[in-house]
């Protein structure tokens, strides 16, 4: 799997949240899909609209993130 990269600090890692403000660590791949990064904790419940960087103070859209990979 190819992973997206910040636009900002260029790194792979990042987290969606859902409205208890609980975090999941999250990669979005080639194809923008969003991937937990530990496939036993489910994504059902967040928000998989926007993601935050684990980097930087970098957020928004999955799509807007670099087309270099890691």
């Amino acid at each position: 799997m190819k992973k997206l990269l910040c636009p900002q600090c260029k790194i792979s890692s990042m987290y969606v949240k859902n409205a208890g403000g609980e975090r999941r660590l999250v990669y979005v791949d080639e194809n923008h899909n969003i991937v937990a990064k530990y496939p036993e904790e489910g994504l059902e419940g967040f928000n998989l609209t926007e993601v935050y960087c684990l980097g930087c103070s970098w957020h928004g859209s999955p799509k807007r993130l670099s087309s270099k990979y890691v």
